[in-house]
């Protein structure tokens, strides 16, 4: 939908076999972005580390598969620029092998201290705490154990010595 208003490049280790104006899909691997350091001004990760290094789509054992690509986000988004980071979110952090990793926010504000928290929202698993939560109380999501927790990170510029 996205591609309707503005061009996009969606990459994928599975590919989408998709033709739309303005949508660029190609192949890519998490852990090893083809793109240079800081090359990307606007980078989105929606529900799909969860899955890296777990061989479900058929990508390779790792257990720190997650770890190495969000790295490699990290990497390719420019100073100033921003990161879109879409996972599962519960009390506890746990690894449903080989499905998905469920994580906790703790957890992935520790993965991302190197980079700036612009926003945070909860969608709850259960629809009677609400649709999107922006920055949710602790008590909700200690109610959560497959939520979906959406941060807006923005890498921090550079400071010239």
């Amino acid at each position: 939908m996205l591609s309707a208003f503005v061009p996009v490049e969606f990459y994928d280790y599975r590919p989408a076999n998709l033709i739309l104006n303005n949508l660029k899909s190609g192949s890519a691997d998490l852990t090893r972005l083809p793109f240079i350091d800081n090359s990307i001004e606007s980078i989105s990760c929606m529900h799909t580390i969860e899955h890296i290094g777990l061989g479900r789509y058929g990508d390779p054992i790792d257990y720190d598969g997650d770890l190495k690509a969000i790295a490699e986000l990290k990497r390719v988004v420019t100073p100033g620029g921003s990161l879109l980071f879409v996972v599962p979110l519960g009390a506890k952090s746990v690894i449903c092998f080989n499905a998905h990793r469920i994580y906790d926010k703790a957890q992935i504000l520790s993965i991302f201290s190197d980079m700036e928290l612009v926003e945070f929202a909860l969608i709850p698993e259960n629809e009677e705490d609400g649709g999107l939560v922006i920055d949710p109380s602790d008590a909700l999501l200690t109610k959560q154990f497959y939520g979906c927790g959406c941060f807006w990170f923005r890498k921090k510029r550079e400071i010239n010595q």
